[in-house]
């Protein structure tokens, strides 16, 4: 199964980041696409979109200033079903997209996503002290799959601090 298509471009305000898609977003082409997963709930109860969107109008949230990217490409079950070598090749061309579209916030959904590409092995919530590519933020959220533990309330606060962030800058 290949990958499903990033939606990036020039001046984006997010780029959110997964580990890669999963089999059924490949299958449908839509990031974010497992019926299980809450991201499209947690944006709409964060304040980052004005209404509830669905997977397949993901290319729809460009208007907003939101893309979509994955660290590695390939569809699988699970993020345990990546290898080193996807991730170091993947690390590489993340940082490429990055560099070329620079987004005002890359959004990690999840602190694996972001332990992989920044090689940091302790990572908290939020804004990042430090960003890899240089006027970049870089931001980690909890992953929005419907395995997580946390309470929804708590990811939903988190999220919430990418809403104010970008609401309160007039330039995004």
């Amino acid at each position: 199964m290949e990958g499903i298509p990033d939606h990036l471009d020039y001046g984006l305000a997010i780029v959110f980041i997964g580990f890669n898609p999963s089999l059924r977003s490949g299958e449908t082409r839509h990031h974010y696409a497992n019926p299980r997963n809450n991201f499209w709930r947690i944006l709409h109860l964060s304040g980052l979109t004005p209404r509830l969107y669905n997977a397949s109008e993901d290319q729809d949230l460009l208007k907003l200033g939101y893309g979509f990217t994955n660290i590695v490409a390939r569809p699988t079950r699970g993020a345990e079903d990546i290898t080193k070598e996807e991730y170091a090749e993947g690390r590489e061309i993340l940082r490429d997209k990055l560099r070329k579209y620079r987004p005002q916030v890359s959004c990690f959904v999840g602190k694996g996503v972001y332990s992989e590409f920044s090689r940091r092995a302790h990572v908290e919530w939020g804004f990042q002290q430090e960003s890899i590519n240089e006027g970049v933020h870089e931001f980690v959220a909890p992953s929005s799959s419907g395995l997580v533990r946390m309470k929804m309330d708590e990811i939903i606060a988190i999220y919430r601090q990418l809403s104010l962030f970008t609401s309160k800058d007039d330039h995004l």
